[in-house]
């Protein structure tokens, strides 16, 4: 597996935050406009971001990204997957790759993410949510937060707090990095706490780029 060009120019130990998300959320929809205003946020803390570089959720957070920016030293990656259908590269991105996997697509996510962001999606958007979440509780990455961010995700934490919780199926410590959250202001406070401790060096956390070793 090749690993992903970066630019020399760019910092390889910068804060980077993935969102997922739907494609097919359209520009005049709350949840799009959401996004993009999370992504602009989290520009303006000097953070990376990294989308799966398509339209809807994904655009929203490339988009808002850039107009959120004061200087050059963040960036905007995209990592696109080859599909006969959605997947359309945006046209906000600085950084991008396609994919024909989506297995190898989503190994780069972990070794280039420090917190991700889950917004409402689709049978994609939960594979990576559940994707990351399982690296997390075999330690085979970072403890990094999942953010999960609307309406939607509320119902399923029940449903995974009544049945496979509670049937011994999972552990209490395996749901300790989840956080479901309302607006982007809880979650800019998660995103700037891991930051904060990420820059620190606390032992609970690390550099995924060092961790999560892909050939």
């Amino acid at each position: 597996m090749r690993k992903i060009k970066i630019p020399k120019q760019i910092n390889v130990e910068h804060f980077r935050v993935a969102i997922f998300g739907s494609a097919r959320i359209k520009s005049n929809d709350p949840r799009y406009k959401q996004i993009k205003s999370l992504a602009k946020m989290i520009a303006k803390e000097g953070m990376d971001v990294v989308t799966g570089g398509g339209p809807g959720i994904m655009e929203a957070a490339n988009k808002g990204h850039k107009e959120g920016r004061s200087n050059n030293d963040v960036h905007s990656f995209g990592l696109n997957i080859k599909l006969p259908m959605e997947q359309k590269e945006n046209k906000h991105l600085d950084i991008k790759r396609e994919f024909q996997r989506f297995s190898e697509r989503l190994d780069y996510f972990m070794y280039l993410s420090n917190a991700v962001v889950v917004a409402p999606g689709g049978i994609g958007t939960l594979l990576e949510f559940m994707y990351t979440w399982q690296l997390v509780q075999v330690e085979h990455t970072c403890n990094i937060p999942i953010i999960l961010l609307g309406k939607m995700w509320g119902p399923f934490i029940k449903w995974i707090e009544k049945w496979p919780l509670k049937k011994g199926l999972l552990d209490k410590k395996d749901t300790y990095h989840i956080f479901v959250v309302k607006n982007c202001s809880e979650a800019m406070k998660i995103i700037k706490m891991t930051h904060k401790e990420y820059e620190i060096g606390e032992p609970d956390f690390c550099r995924n780029y060092e961790k999560y070793k892909i050939n």
